[in-house]
């Protein structure tokens, strides 16, 4: 290869790597210059977007103009929340939050309490709990909370027993008994209501399975007892200054928005949807 060749691709080397910053760093800038807007940023999860966006139809009458971030995933809101990406999120409960931040340091806290929902075990193949077999497949979430909220309902159904049915983050090594031999499939807690078809049980969340189209919500073998604590959270920095009273503007309607209700009636099902500010 020829000096000028050499010194060519040098050149669009260095020449690629300057742009690759300056796009870098322009979007940091932008995302973070971005802080300072009038507008309310509140990440959420799939099944909430229809419910929120009722809310902040009725929040803009009130100057309040609301943008609503999707993630598909339980890690990223927590995330873009502490870098002071987005304002607020709006997916989680106590036990999941308190977990999350036992496990990263984030500085985050409840702003507020919205609904919660009651979580079922669910089978197309088999319509009671007593006819589920020996080395069924039963599919749980994989993430801690929701793996340890899967269990405690197979124990309270009578399927497995665990050291203490109480303990909010029973794991795995925690079943004393497992008298049908049940194999335990872990998957992402969205995912459980796709393994619906193919699973012989699976602990599945009511909007999911609505989302997905794949089941009744009210068709569950066994439902969770009303928790106060599974309640979803309006979750924000401890530092976040809620300027103008936007973020508690937002959570007041949603409390007290008649919309709300009826979409949670048609998106989670009647009577697997409680509220949480009560």
């Amino acid at each position: 290869m020829s000096n000028t060749v050499k010194n060519n691709t040098k050149l669009w080397v260095i020449a690629a790597v300057v742009i690759a910053l300056v796009v870098g760093l322009t979007g940091y800038r932008w995302i973070n210059s971005d802080k300072n807007s009038s507008t309310l940023k509140i990440g959420i999860s799939p099944p909430y977007a229809e419910l929120l966006r009722s809310v902040a139809d009725d929040v803009k009458a009130q100057g309040i103009n609301v943008e609503l971030i999707e993630f598909s995933d339980w890690q990223a809101p927590n995330v873009a929340v502490q870098n002071g990406d987005i304002d607020a999120n709006f997916f989680q409960q106590s036990v999941f939050l308190a977990n999350a931040v036992r496990e990263t340091g984030y500085n985050l806290y409840a702003f507020g309490k919205g609904s919660g929902s009651h979580v079922g075990l669910y089978s197309k193949k088999y319509r009671s709990l007593n006819q589920i077999p020996d080395q069924a497949k039963v599919v749980v979430p994989n993430d801690p909370v929701n793996l340890s909220r899967g269990l405690t309902l197979l124990a309270r159904a009578g399927l497995l027993t665990v050291k203490d049915i109480n303990n909010e983050l029973t794991t795995l090594q925690d079943i004393t008994s497992n008298p049908k031999q049940l194999k335990l499939i872990e998957v992402e807690g969205p995912q459980t209501a796709h393994a619906y078809n193919e699973a012989d049980l699976i602990m599945g969340f009511p909007h999911y399975l609505k989302m997905a189209k794949v089941a009744d919500p009210n068709s569950a073998l066994i439902v969770d007892p009303v928790d106060k604590k599974y309640a979803i959270l309006f979750v924000t920095r401890k530092d976040y200054p809620d300027q103008d009273q936007k973020l508690a503007t937002f959570v007041q309607a949603f409390q007290n928005s008649a919309k709300v209700r009826e979409i949670l009636n048609e998106d989670f099902g009647q009577g697997m949807w409680f509220e949480g500010w009560k």
